[in-house]
């Protein structure tokens, strides 16, 4: 029998996994290829792989045969089923110590399940987020991995070697335990939602409220993306405003505005809602995009609804700086949104999180460069037990001089007919956070006076009384729950 000389190996070779092998590759590994259609192996090996050390695999028992112990057999699958039948598969083909890593948008509930499956065979399993696109998986992605922690030793020389390096520093760490890595990945991709609905609304506004041509709105995010908005998406953005088609006229107008979702953001949404946490930029995100597929209705609404009937010509300097700065008002609203639930999350699973590591483990995804997520490692390296970024002293004295613009924009956008979901559920957000007194109170009296289900008195802290608010509902409560 041959002597096995593949350090991992990897299945599914879409384009992510072709790339993550060549990246493996080119820092010295020995990586095992295999894909349920057998023929792409063959193909991959005299195409893209030709001249590299990459050993491709005929079957599940012929790629077990060529790795070293502990095995390491990483999946880059559809995530559900898929991922399910391939773990069935392999785990009857491995032994006590060998690896399998999930490296798929797998819902994290998912791989909590799997870990507990999987941890009495003494087997061990890791659930990866991986972000950077296919560029980032040739050179360097984002690497967010979690599950079973005796699995780390074995796996990490070879993640560090091929993620992205901030200031030097890796972006990848152990993250915790179970669904953790894939928690940290979905609430990565939900702030990912609201980064893009944020762009998008703020080329709205250029366009129907300073009627900017394409060319000038890509110099402005040109000009954006060499300060503290530096990022991979701005950058694209960029792009996309010059790109022109082969008949010489701009692309972008001519793309159906109907926008689709794979359903990390959604995810995001409903995980915020099960933990009651309040992520509203992600969630209006997520809407958007579902209220962008009604074109058909929203063509025939058109033609009915009113809108304004006054417009008033801004300054277009003026209104680009506001709009500059709310985008980066919102954003640093978003992330704090998306820190809470991460933090609560991991609060009801006892995970151990570093907020800094994964903003530092950020950095080499698509969101957001430099900077910005710098400023939030620092963040929470200084206060690991901060509660919100916005009360962060940097973030707290920024958003503090971003906020009146973040203000001139919705209400611009409002007086204009121009739907800002995002900017405007981030200023709602913000003013809502920072109020010291919300009119809840009457909320709770009307759920006690239509269901009595108890109050708190200011007084009286933790003792929920039933007021009998008709004279003939009686004394009885319902039970008392907060969410």
């Amino acid at each position: 029998m041959a002597q096995p000389q593949a350090d991992i190996a990897l299945i599914g070779l879409a384009v992510m996994g072709q790339n993550l092998i060549l990246n493996m590759d080119s820092k010295g590994f020995v990586v095992c290829a295999f894909n349920r259609t057998v023929d792409k192996v063959d193909q991959f090996l005299a195409n893209e792989a030709k001249g590299t050390k990459v050993i491709g695999a005929k079957s599940l028992e012929d790629m077990v045969s060529k790795l070293k112990k502990p095995r390491k057999v990483m999946l880059l699958v559809k995530a559900g089923s898929a991922v399910e039948e391939f773990v069935k598969k392999l785990l009857p083909l491995l032994e006590a110590g060998d690896i399998i890593i999930d490296g798929g948008n797998s819902q994290y509930t998912d791989t909590q399940r799997l870990c507990k499956e999987i941890a009495p065979t003494g087997k061990l399993y890791i659930g990866m987020g991986v972000s950077g696109g296919e560029d980032g998986a040739r050179y360097g992605p984002s690497l967010m991995p979690g599950g079973h922690s005796a699995a780390w030793p074995h796996v990490k020389p070879i993640f560090q070697a091929i993620t992205a390096k901030a200031s030097g520093e890796p972006c990848c760490d152990w993250v915790g335990e179970d669904g953790a890595g894939h928690f940290v990945k979905m609430v990565h991709n939900g702030i990912e939602y609201g980064d893009m609905q944020l762009i998008c609304e703020a080329y709205h506004l250029m366009k129907d409220v300073l009627a900017m041509e394409q060319d000038e709105m890509a110099e402005i995010f040109d000009q954006w993306n060499k300060g503290e908005l530096d990022s991979f998406l701005i950058e694209i953005t960029r792009d996309i405003l010059k790109f022109k088609d082969t008949d010489g006229k701009y692309l972008l107008p001519k793309i159906r505005d109907s926008a689709g979702q794979k359903g990390t953001g959604k995810w995001t949404g409903i995980s915020a809602l099960e933990y009651g946490v309040p992520v509203t930029l992600i969630g209006e995100a997520v809407f958007a995009r579902c209220l962008s597929a009604l074109k058909e209705e929203r063509a025939t609404a058109s033609k009915s609804l009113l809108g304004p009937v006054e417009f008033t010509k801004e300054n277009k300097k003026e209104f680009l700086e506001h709009l500059r700065q709310a985008l980066y008002a919102s954003k640093v609203i978003s992330y704090a949104q998306g820190f809470m639930l991460l933090r609560e999350a991991a609060k009801v699973n006892n995970w151990n999180l570093n907020y800094g590591g994964i903003a530092l483990m950020w950095r080499g995804g698509c969101i957001i460069r430099s900077v910005f997520l710098r400023n939030i490692k620092d963040a929470f390296t200084k206060n690991p037990r901060l509660s919100n970024l916005l009360l962060d002293p940097y973030f707290c004295e920024r958003i503090g001089e971003c906020q009146q613009s973040l203000r001139q924009v919705v209400a611009k956008a409002a007086l204009m007919g121009v739907p800002s979901p995002a900017f405007s559920t981030a200023l709602a957000f913000y003013d809502g956070y920072r109020s010291r007194v919300l009119p809840a109170n009457l909320l709770q009296a009307q759920r006690d006076y239509f269901g009595a289900h108890t109050y708190e008195l200011l007084s009286k802290p933790g003792e929920y009384v039933h007021t009998n608010w008709t004279g003939h509902g009686g004394n009885v409560s319902a039970s008392t729950y907060t969410n």
